[in-house]
Order: structure tokens, then C-alpha cells, then sequence
């Protein structure tokens, strides 16, 4: 077995360069169909989500249909909590897309939608709260934690102690320092 291996010659094969050219283009054709076919597949199995509203809810009138989107972008999702309906594939914010669309439809302005929707199930359905008594410590938390840490760094910067700027010292202590140092 060892005198065989001992035998074995490195083969090379040369093709003509016609034959080269359709090996190339072979090669590229199959590379080309298993991109095609890889992204086929891709997009086969992936859920396609672009966008959470149904078909069947869209308003045939654009102007509504904006003035909906516009209004699902600005109500949360109770049950995703940090999702706009608009955004929601959740069976409430469906129910919530067709109520506003509902809403709508009848003639109600975009205030008198949110509102409606606001009684029903509270403040917390805003994404963004208003502005008013209960949601004031909301809104004015961050500029007051902004002025309460400028103070903090102001009174820890004014309570440590000054540097000493570097002091003269005496022609007896020269001598002494000098002696010790053996200058």
C-alpha cells in the first residue's frame, strides 16, 4: 500500500479555452438558479407583515384612509403595550383600526375619534399623553431631573475642598530640605 501512494502523481487537467468558457457559464447559470431559488424559498416561507391592516379594513376614500392611519399611529395597542394599532396584528387593535375607521365614516373629526376611543379605555391608550394635571410630573420629569443633576454638580464641585496653591516655603525650610537631600 505504501509503494502506491509513493506512485500516486499529482493530475492536472487543461481544458481548451472553448471549454472553459462553457464550464464558466455553466457554473454561472447554476449559480444564478440557486439565488432565484434561495430567494423563492425565502420569500415562500417568510410571513410577509409590511403592514398590519387588513385589506378588507382600507377606507376606499385616501383622504380618510390617511386621516385613519394618522389616528391608529397615535393609539396604543393594549395588548402589545408599546405598538401602535396601526402597527398591531393583535385581534384588538383590529377591532380598534375598524372602529376608527368607523368613526370616520360617520363623520366624526379626528378629535372627536380619539376622544371616543380615550373615554372608553383611558389616557394610557395614547401613545403620547396629553398634556394636563394628572400627566404634568410626566412631561416636566425630565427637564426637573435635568436642573435637580446641574444642581447635585454644582454643590459637590463647590463643597470639595480649594487646592492650595503651591506655598513659598522659608530660607529655614530650603535649608532643612536641602540637608536632607544632601544638596
Amino acid at each position: 500500500m505504501m509503494e502506491l501512494e509513493r506512485l500516486r502523481l499529482p493530475l492536472t487537467v487543461t481544458l481548451s479555452p472553448l471549454a472553459e468558457r462553457r464550464s464558466r457559464q455553466a457554473d454561472e447559470g447554476l449559480r444564478g438558479f440557486l439565488v432565484k431559488l434561495m430567494l423563492a424559498l425565502f420569500f415562500l416561507f417568510t410571513p410577509i407583515q409590511a403592514f398590519a391592516v387588513n385589506p378588507d379594513e382600507v377606507l376606499k376614500d385616501p383622504a380618510l384612509e390617511q386621516r385613519a392611519r394618522q389616528i391608529s399611529a397615535q393609539l396604543r395597542c393594549m395588548v402589545c403595550q408599546n405598538q401602535s394599532i396601526d402597527d398591531s396584528n393583535a385581534e384588538l387593535a383590529k377591532d380598534l383600526r375598524v372602529l376608527v375607521r368607523q368613526r370616520l365614516t360617520d363623520g366624526d373629526t379626528d378629535k372627536q375619534v380619539v376622544d371616543y376611543v380615550v373615554s372608553r379605555y383611558g389616557e394610557f391608550v395614547l401613545l403620547n399623553p396629553r398634556l394636563s394635571g394628572k400627566t404634568i410630573i410626566l412631561w416636566s420629569m425630565p427637564i426637573g431631573l435635568l436642573i435637580a443633576g446641574i444642581f447635585a454638580l454644582v454643590i459637590f464641585v463647590r463643597s470639595r475642598p480649594a487646592r492650595r496653591s503651591s506655598e513659598v516655603l522659608s530660607a529655614e525650610e530650603k535649608a532643612k530640605i536641602d540637608e536632607l537631600l544632601g544638596r
